[in-house]
């Protein structure tokens, strides 16, 4: 059988953390080879008048606590909460949500045509075959890379060790008997009745 794949799921608002990601990089890269045409020498007036450093600074440092009043402020910290918010939910939506990507199982493939099986097809099998166990009272099968894996919950704390035992055993017969390839089969025990939890001690 096939290894699992692995698939990210995406948000469109990720599209917008993308694009501020890009710009940034865009300005980085475009003031850096202004740095390096000084530093190679080129007259510092063409260098302000394609990039705008020089004005950007004069007007920066010339800024005095007179020129930002209240009003400033206020749209100043509005935008930078507007900023945050909007920026922090499109980095959180670009952050990769993988998920197993299960295909199905090939059982047959000839010049007569193809029989997969889906995944879900073997979990079901697994799961009837635990519940012919009279102990069992919920099951959940998985079906990963190699194996099987079936999730019980037994009615009697006393009877989980057999019971994971006959379902591993039954849950095997299940796939020899439908002629499906052979699983590693593992059975978790995930609960038993609060009723006979006392019968632990």
């Amino acid at each position: 059988m096939l290894r699992q794949r692995i698939r990210s799921r995406t948000s469109p608002v990720a599209a917008i953390g993308w694009i501020v990601l890009v710009i940034v990089a865009l300005i980085l890269i475009w003031y850096g080879l202004m740095l390096v045409l000084l530093a190679l020498g080129v007259a510092g007036g063409f260098v302000d008048a394609i990039s705008g450093y020089r004005s950007a600074f004069d007007f920066l440092t010339g800024l005095t606590p007179r020129d930002i009043g209240g009003t400033t402020r206020l749209i100043a910290g509005l935008a930078g909460l507007v900023a945050f918010l909007v920026f922090g939910y499109a980095a959180l939506k670009m952050l990769p949500r993988p998920r197993l990507a299960r295909g199905s199982l090939t059982l047959a493939d000839d010049e007569i045509g193809t029989i997969e099986l889906r995944p879900r097809a073997a979990e079901r099998i697994a799961e009837l075959a635990a519940f012919e166990n009279p102990a069992v009272s919920a099951a959940a099968g998985r079906l990963g890379d190699d194996e099987l894996n079936v999730n019980v919950h037994v009615s009697r704390a006393r009877e989980a060790a057999e019971a994971m035992r006959d379902v591993q055993r039954r849950v095997r017969e299940a796939l020899e008997r439908h002629e499906l390839p052979a699983h590693t089969v593992n059975v978790t025990l995930t609960g038993f009745d609060r009723a006979a939890r006392r019968e632990l001690s």
